[in-house]
């Protein structure tokens, strides 16, 4: 395995679907003595996570306009 001139690095598709590492997973890099190690995040603790939940309530409570949905997604306060 070698790493690209970008810094990529493909995980084999039997290590991926052994770890449950499916597209769009957030990882995070830990080295430990020399070893870099890659970890799958939690899901509840990923940025995209808390904003959905956001907007799951939100629709609960009032019809938004687009602009008042994409503020909301981005954590920015409501008017």
């Amino acid at each position: 395995m070698r790493i690209t001139s970008k810094g990529q690095v493909t995980i084999p598709q039997e290590i991926r679907e052994q770890c449950g590492l499916l597209p769009h997973t957030q990882v995070r890099f830990v080295v430990e003595g020399g070893r870099v190690l890659i970890e799958k995040e939690p899901a509840e603790g990923s940025p995209g996570s808390e904003g959905l939940q956001r907007l799951r309530r939100a629709r609960l409570r009032t019809r938004l306009s687009t602009d008042e949905l994409l503020a909301l997604s981005r954590g920015e306060k409501q008017p």
